[in-house]
């Protein structure tokens, strides 16, 4: 499903429809607020979240394969846990690239794979404790920001600058899991990717960390001497095309689909049909390209996006406040 208009709208503008979904918006926070109030697994060694409170993608995977590396870079020994949305793998599965595929443990966790082990399954609490019998002195949580099994150490909400928390409402009225000022008062920092366009620095509580960062598309490996179709099935398509505009790339046509989607056999020989009648190539994201078919995937560009920090320190700075000053 693509998310409604009013939801990105401000809140004095969310409209009539939001104002009908109240009551149902307020049923799913009370929801919400009575599984945060679970007991949690306190794991051995520090954990950190990258969650947010919208739904759709604001950037968190990147966040914590950019944090991965540098964590790597210091000595330690990461795992990433994931959700794994949209896979079958039970709790706790280690992935491995070479064997899974996206719907055995999801589109994020074969991305991380290649950079740190990684343990797809809805209880974190499971894949924590194997990952730290299989060596891991440090956990990084893609997403889980919502999720009352295993206690988060340290827990940055990323904000896509874009949109910010919308028009400010919960599930269904508008994007938000849970209302802002009750996840604000149990994070650590926040982190927000692109240009703050809705002033969401300026409306957080005094003394919260803020940190910024963009995400910068990587397209080397796009022709500049042909066509191109871009297609995406992430939290908010239009970023990625915007995204290849800015680089100087646009596309003949782009063409959206659901976060997360599962490309269908006739939708994978559609687009393979498209690109061949307009001599095109086809490009698309790391998370789009590891749902595709192996003959669609050795056809498609993918691009990827590196993380720039605003300030060199930012990035040191969560470091030192998940792992500690002094190194192991």
């Amino acid at each position: 499903m693509r998310p409604p208009a009013f939801w990105w709208r401000p809140p004095a503008d969310a409209g009539l429809m939001a104002g009908l979904l109240a009551p149902l918006a307020h049923i799913y926070a009370a929801a919400t607020a009575r599984r945060l109030r679970r007991a949690s697994w306190h794991a051995p060694v520090s954990v950190l979240c990258c969650g947010n409170i919208g739904v759709g993608g604001a950037g968190k995977t990147p966040l914590v394969m950019d944090l991965a590396q540098r964590a790597i870079s210091r000595g330690r020994r990461p795992a990433f846990l994931s959700r794994g949305y949209g896979g079958r793998a039970r709790a706790g599965t280690r992935v491995d690239p070479s064997h899974h595929t996206a719907r055995d443990v999801g589109d994020e966790p074969l991305l991380l794979a290649h950079i740190a082990p990684c343990y797809a399954g809805a209880d974190r609490a499971v894949s924590a404790r194997r990952a730290v019998a299989d060596g891991a002195d440090c956990l990084l949580m893609d997403d889980g920001f919502q999720s009352p099994t295993l206690h988060q150490d340290l827990a940055l909400v990323v904000v896509d600058g874009a949109v910010g928390f919308g028009n400010g409402r919960v599930l269904p009225a508008g994007p938000l899991r849970e209302p802002v000022a009750p996840a604000l008062a149990r994070a650590s920092g926040v982190v927000i990717m692109g240009r703050d366009r809705q002033g969401v620095a300026a409306s957080l509580p005094e003394g919260l960390p803020c940190f910024a960062a963009t995400l910068q598309p990587d397209t080397q490996t796009i022709p500049r001497d042909r066509p191109v179709i871009a297609f995406a099935g992430i939290g908010r398509p239009a970023k990625f095309f915007d995204g290849l505009a800015q680089c100087g790339i646009h596309p003949v046509r782009c063409l959206a689909f659901p976060d997360h989607h599962a490309y269908t056999a006739a939708e994978q020989a559609r687009l393979h049909r498209l690109a061949t009648q307009a001599g095109a190539c086809l490009v698309t994201t790391q998370k789009d390209a590891v749902r595709l078919n192996a003959p669609l995937q050795t056809e498609v560009r993918t691009v990827g996006l590196e993380l720039a920090w605003a300030t060199p320190a930012m990035p040191e700075r969560i470091l030192d406040l998940w792992l500690g000053t002094t190194q192991q």
